[in-house]
């Protein structure tokens, strides 16, 4: 059963701007139906990334072998009729790996339900701010550390850090992607599996708008 949530985010900014904001999410009640939802939303992910790329061809896709080696009978060896079986040298491969796409299907409101039901759990490692990294031109490794440090997040080995954008800008990709375990993304390419594996997340205004407004 689902039910509709307020979240009120309060920002960690010193600035003269509204210190929180109240966005409303539609999540699922019941743990076992969070976590059926949810594996099935990550399942589907998981899936749909894989790629299988290994391919061997059969005795019919390897180039030659049209013409038989050698006459059926007389020769007193075993007959031949191709070159190409998997028996010689340079043949064909038998029951070999193919080169396949698996997809799976979930309903995009389930799919947007299980992202919204991990928002809402991960409600606590959350850090809004209304701004990431304006006030620099170039891009800043140091100042986005400092930056981050001052929004409460830690750094560190075991720690997973997301930042969610509303604009993934060059600035930002070049200033964030020296940062070890520390992924940047935007609001509309937030997944399952990118809220599951962060310890801490790092949420923009901006982005707190699209997904109250449910755009993506």
């Amino acid at each position: 059963m689902s039910i509709t949530k307020e979240l009120q985010y309060k920002f960690s900014s010193t600035s003269l701007e509204k210190s929180s904001k109240i966005i409303e999410l539609k999540i699922i009640n019941e743990h076992q139906d969070q976590m059926y939802l949810i594996h099935r939303a990550l399942k589907q992910q998981i899936k749909n990334n894989r790629i299988r790329n290994a391919h061997s061809k059969t005795r019919s896709e390897v180039r030659g072998g049209g013409k038989k080696p050698w006459k059926q009978k007389g020769t007193g060896r075993a007959r031949a009729g191709s070159s190409r079986s998997p028996l010689w040298k340079g043949g064909g491969v038998i029951f070999g790996p193919k080169k396949r796409v698996d997809k799976s299907k979930i309903n995009r409101k389930e799919k947007r339900l299980a992202i919204n039901t991990i928002l809402a759990n991960k409600f606590n490692q959350t850090i809004a701010t209304h701004s990431i990294l304006d006030n620099i031109t170039t891009p800043n490794t140091r100042t986005a550390i400092s930056e981050i440090t001052k929004l409460g997040a830690k750094i560190e080995k075991k720690q997973k850090l997301l930042v969610i954008v509303n604009k993934k800008t060059k600035l930002l990709y070049l200033s964030f992607r020296n940062i070890p375990n520390l992924e940047l993304i935007e609001v509309n390419s937030i997944n399952v599996l990118c809220l599951l594996k962060a310890d801490t997340i790092i949420i923009t205004n901006c982005a707190l708008e699209q997904i109250n407004k449910a755009t993506f």
